[in-house]
Order: C-alpha cells, then sequence, then structure tokens
C-alpha cells in the first residue's frame, strides 16, 4: 500500500496499460509489471504470480458502532496478502474470509490459527489454502477479524448488528468509501483493488457473508457461504422451542471474545443474556436483528452455497430458507448438498471444490466468461462420494403428495397412505421427555421398541424407488390434556443399505497430504499448501433417520407469542420437517414417527408428560414427492 499521492499515479497505469488475459506464452514473456492482469488458460486464471515474494499487511478500519460502550469506535483488523505485482500496477481482486476464530477455535480440519510469530505486525501463518491457491492466480486474500476478536476491538455480540458491520467496514474501505491506517496510524489505501470482492467461509464465517450480502453493500460481488446460519433464531431455536440455551451469555459468544479481553466482555454477553428470552423461545426484536432472510431483497452479491443435509450443527433449514429467498429475487445461485454433516467442501470432495471454486472467483471476480454459470446449478451427494446434478433444488418435478396416516389396530404400528383413512379414529401416546432418537425410530418389530410414548406408521415394502426433495410437512389434528406439551414428527427409513455415517460428520482424516499452492517461509514459519487427506465414513444400519421437525405447542399460531393450550380442545399442528432431498429404495418402507419431547432435536425437553391424542380426520405427512402422487401411487403408496 501507498500514500494517496502515489495511489493516483498507479491508477493512471492501469487504466493505460491493463491487458487481461494474455496467452501464457506471451503473458509470462513480459515483465510482471507490464502484464497488469492475470493470464488465463482454458477458462481458468493460472498461477503466474509470486507467492513467496507476495505483500502481507494488516490494516485497521473504524466502523460506526462501539460494541464495548468505552466512548471509541471499534476497529477492524484484517490481515491480507497480495501478489507483489499489485504495487506496481496489477489490480485484483478480494478472496475475504471474515471470522471470529482466528486466535481461539481456528479454522479448518486441522484448527490451524493466524500468527504472527516474529512480532513484526505481519501475519506468518495463514488458515487454510485460500493465500496459497488464489494469491498466485491473481487474487488478494484477506482474513478478517470479526469484532471484538483477534486484533480487533470491541465484543462479539453474536449475530447481531456489530458482528455483521465487520466485513462491510473492510468492503468500504477496499472501495475508498472509508479510511485505514497501519499500526503506525498512517494511512493506506486500497489503490490496488479492482472493485470486486468475495466472502467464503463456513459456521461463523459463512454467517458472516450471508449477513454482508443482505446488507446490500456495494463491492461484495460474491459470497460462498458453507454451513452458514440465515437465521440465528433458527439456530438456538426450533418451532418455539430452546435447543441452545445460554449460548449468547455463555459458551459460544465467550469462545469467540479475544480471550484477553471476555472478563472485560462479560457485561455485554450479559446484556445479550437477557434479551434472548431462553424462558419462552419466543421470535422478538433480538432474533429480528439476526434473521438475514427478511432482507434477501438487498443482495446484490451472485451466492454459491455448500450445506451438509446431515449436519445437525447448522441445521439443513438455513440454507433452504436462505435458498428460497434468494431464488424468489432471482439472485444468481449455486447448490452443493452433500450427505455429510457440518463439513466442508476441501475435507469432502476436495479436487472437484477447488476446481469449482476457482471457476466461481474467476467468473464473478476477474469477469472471465468461463461458462460456470451455464452448468447446472445444482449438485447432490446421492450415495457416499455418488454425485448428481439438476437445474434446480428442490427438485422442479417434485410435488406436494399427501400421504395420510392410518390408525393401527390394538397397539400395532399404524399405515401410510394416499388414500385418506374414513372416520375420526384417535389414538393417544405419552409425551415421555427422556426418549431417546435411537429409540424413537426404531422399528415397531424391534423387540426393544416403546409402544406407549410415540406412534409409529409404516409403508408396505415400497414397489419401486420414491424420491422426495424439498421440506416435508406433518399434519394432525391434536388435543391434549395439558396446558404444554410438544410435537415431533420423524420420517424414517426402514431398509439396510449403506448410509452416511452421522460419526465424526461423515468423514474421517488420514495420514496423507496433498497440497494446493505456493509456499513459503516467514517468522520462522513454514506456510504450505498442504492438508492431510479424508475420506467418507459409511454405515450399514437397518433404518436411517431421513429428516425430522419439532413444534412448541405453546406456539402454534405464532414463534413470537406463546399461548397455552385449552386441555381437550383440538389443535390443527403442522410441523415442518428439515429440507431433504432423498430416495427410498425399493423394499425398503417409509416411517413416519410422532413424538412430544423430543432429546434427539436437542430441545429443552417438556416436563409434564402431557398425553398426546392423535385424530385421524385430518392427520398426514405432506411429502415433496418427484413425481406427484402418480409417483407415490407407483411405489405402492
Amino acid at each position: 500500500m501507498r500514500s494517496r499521492r502515489t495511489w493516483w499515479r498507479a491508477a493512471v497505469v492501469v487504466v493505460a496499460t491493463t491487458a487481461v488475459g494474455l496467452p501464457a506464452a506471451t503473458a509470462t514473456a513480459q515483465p510482471v509489471a507490464e502484464r497488469l492482469g492475470p493470464v488465463v488458460e482454458d477458462g481458468v486464471t493460472q498461477p503466474v504470480f509470486g507467492y513467496d515474494d507476495a505483500i502481507r499487511e494488516r490494516v485497521f478500519v473504524t466502523s460506526d458502532v462501539d460494541t464495548d460502550a468505552d466512548g471509541a469506535a471499534d476497529v477492524v483488523a484484517m490481515d491480507i496478502i497480495r501478489p507483489r505485482a499489485s504495487d506496481d500496477g496489477l489490480r485484483v481482486p478480494v478472496v475475504m474470509d471474515a471470522s471470529p476464530y482466528y486466535s481461539t477455535v481456528c479454522r479448518g480440519n486441522e484448527g490451524e490459527c493466524k500468527g504472527d510469530l516474529d512480532g513484526d505486525g505481519l501475519n506468518d501463518q495463514w488458515p487454510l489454502f485460500y493465500d496459497n491457491y488464489f494469491v498466485p492466480r491473481g487474487y488478494a486474500v484477506v482474513l478478517l477479524d470479526m469484532i471484538g476478536t483477534n486484533n480487533s476491538t470491541g465484543c462479539p455480540v453474536t449475530g447481531g448488528h456489530a458482528d455483521n458491520v465487520s466485513a462491510p467496514t473492510a468492503i468500504d474501505w477496499l472501495n475508498g468509501r472509508r479510511p485505514g491506517r497501519d499500526a503506525a496510524g498512517r494511512e493506506v489505501v486500497a489503490d490496488w483493488h479492482n472493485g470486486r470482492t468475495g466472502m467464503i467461509g463456513k459456521s461463523y464465517d459463512g454467517t458472516l457473508a450471508n449477513a454482508a450480502a443482505a446488507s446490500g453493500v456495494a463491492g461484495l460481488s460474491t459470497i460462498v457461504p458453507i454451513s452458514a446460519i440465515s437465521s440465528w433464531y433458527d439456530y438456538s431455536r426450533s418451532g418455539g422451542l430452546v435447543t441452545r440455551a445460554n449460548n449468547y451469555s455463555g459458551s459460544l459468544a465467550n469462545t469467540v471474545t479475544n480471550p484477553a479481553r471476555r472478563a472485560y466482555c462479560a457485561p455485554v454477553r450479559e446484556r445479550l443474556g437477557e434479551q434472548v428470552d431462553d424462558a419462552t423461545g419466543d421470535y422478538n426484536d433480538f432474533w429480528a436483528e439476526r434473521d438475514y432472510v427478511p432482507h434477501a431483497g438487498q443482495v446484490r452479491a451472485s451466492v454459491f452455497v455448500v450445506h451438509g443435509i446431515n449436519d445437525n450443527n447448522v441445521r439443513p433449514d438455513h440454507f433452504s430458507t436462505w435458498w428460497n429467498a434468494l431464488a424468489e429475487r432471482n439472485v444468481p445461485r449455486k447448490l452443493w448438498l452433500t450427505g455429510t454433516g457440518h463439513v466442508d467442501p476441501f475435507d469432502f470432495r476436495r479436487g472437484e471444490w477447488v476446481d469449482t471454486l476457482h471457476q466461481w472467483f474467476d467468473h464473478w471476480l476477474h469477469g472471465i466468461d468461463n461458462g460456470i454459470m451455464a452448468e447446472p446449478m445444482v449438485d447432490i451427494e446421492r450415495a457416499p462420494d455418488v454425485w448428481e446434478t439438476h437445474s434446480d433444488w428442490p427438485l422442479p418435478a417434485a410435488q406436494p403428495t399427501q400421504v395420510f396416516l392410518q390408525p393401527g389396530a390394538d397397539g400395532a404400528a399404524g399405515g401410510l397412505s394416499v388414500r385418506p383413512h374414513p372416520g375420526n379414529a384417535r389414538v393417544s401416546f405419552q409425551d415421555t421427555p427422556s426418549m431417546s432418537q435411537t429409540n424413537a425410530i426404531r422399528h415397531p418389530s424391534d423387540p426393544q421398541a416403546n409402544t406407549e410414548s410415540r406412534l409409529v406408521f409404516l409403508s408396505r415394502p415400497l414397489l419401486a424407488p420414491l424420491h422426495v426433495s424439498g421440506s416435508p410437512i406433518v399434519k394432525i389434528n391434536a388435543s391434549v390434556d395439558d396446558v404444554d406439551t410438544s410435537f415431533a414428527g420423524l420420517l424414517v427409513d426402514y431398509g439396510t443399505r449403506p448410509r452416511f455415517s452421522t460419526s465424526g460428520d461423515g468423514i474421517r482424516t488420514l495420514a496423507g497430504e496433498d497440497c494446493w499452492g505456493g509456499t513459503a517461509t516467514w517468522g520462522g514459519h513454514a506456510e504450505e499448501a498442504c492438508y492431510r487427506q479424508t475420506e467418507k465414513t459409511v454405515a450399514s444400519n437397518p433404518q436411517e433417520l431421513v429428516t425430522k421437525g419439532i413444534l412448541d405447542g405453546l406456539n402454534l399460531d405464532s414463534l413470537s407469542v406463546s399461548t397455552p393450550l385449552v386441555p381437550g380442545e383440538k389443535n390443527a399442528v403442522d410441523v415442518r420437517l428439515l429440507p431433504e432431498d432423498y430416495v427410498f429404495e425399493a423394499g425398503h418402507q417409509i416411517g413416519v414417527v410422532l413424538l412430544g419431547s423430543y432429546s434427539g432435536y436437542s430441545s429443552r425437553a417438556k416436563q409434564n408428560q402431557a398425553e398426546i391424542t392423535v385424530h385421524f380426520d385430518r392427520s398426514r405427512i405432506e411429502l415433496p414427492v418427484v413425481g406427484g402422487r402418480n409417483a407415490a401411487v407407483a411405489a405402492g403408496l
């Protein structure tokens, strides 16, 4: 970076001499300072810029928030690495990973942290492969410390406005709208930036990308949220039930806070804990501030979503609600849906991921027409390491299909059919807070199966495969002998086949490594691009929980207001299950399980053990069946 005076001189050079996409032989024959653009072959940028001589900087930008109420606006710190040619007129885009974790949990499967090892104020340890791979291809990489973390000042507010302004504050600086300074207080400008920034990251990092896009900040061209939150209410609540209590005054807020400032930031965490309303789990203004889906209309960036359909940390409803809101607004988008859990695609589909991400960033940040947007929009992992492509998600051929719950005789399992059950039968069961997920999904023929604390409905063995794509909804009429309970629905596949394992989120780390980019030694640290390989873990179980959902009986009418049930009164209960894309094989049985409290959903179970009565004048599951009712009938439902 240089002073403002030399920035003008560099800008004039770029306008006069920029040449993008030169053939490799021609480009490499020129001095780098004259090339002034990426080298493109086969539609992608080539690694023609050095990594070991890359420029490293740390920049501080003042935000507009004061989270710790000390009278000074919080300062956002970022570590930057960029090609040396960017000091000679090369204009480069930015790949940014904004994170709260660089000095605590750290990043990636191998837990890489940032680190200034020789005390010179420059970062020597660069987590993840983005810098090694993209800097030689003509990108700058920015690793940004969210407010209240690592080298940034202030205190985290767990998904709130102050967290979310961290990245837009940096993007404003990159685009000349806000001043930045180095550690000595000298003003610096991003004269090397081409005006385009892409954000990427997993979990909290991807959540910051979602939030930045929802702010509509100019200069954010694309985001790649991986296993990211779209609504913090849905992360800590489900259907009005508390799934993560004390997340704001306790565990998560404490984890991400700069360790040197945890005690100092304790009052901020206490205020957060007072606002969340763990007592009822209801939606309020605190949660509305942390809900990005209503702001999808402000998204100017393209969005490449990656999510695990079996992610029990950031559940898949986060991707689906965000994806659907983006689709309604025709936001350019792409989706990878894996069968693993809370896993980065670098660890579940590494080679294809690096290639695809490279093309995506080249297109959206360098403006290269490489055909990435003409490819199928959606990749779905149908079985471990078996992928297929589709034009959209849910699959366009999926149609809401009513499959009715048929009461069983004398306590036996009921049935499933596209034809409704005549009459007004009803069956009762006892809400049992101690019911585990393992016991909840046991086949009724299992000698250990519980027959009093759930209702089970089974299809006949399927005559043909049945494909569901979307979010099923359990729709029942129910009455309760108390003023409060929970209602849970589970969709189960009964039948043995190789399945995604939930152990370790579905992957294991191996001893071997492979390498993805340039290397250097800084501060005595060998900054390499080599990472341990992984493989999928596969299970073979007689049943699989396909998807699940739960609803607080106090929130049947509204997630914002708790209303006690009237004992004995029949209620319409609609339990939306988590989104899925799943094929039930021929010969397998589809199971629907109804519960009250459900500890397998991490819910804070009700303790009143109400008796729940299901009335069969309405009760059904609405399945998003590919091919609709005709496909369901062909499968034997």
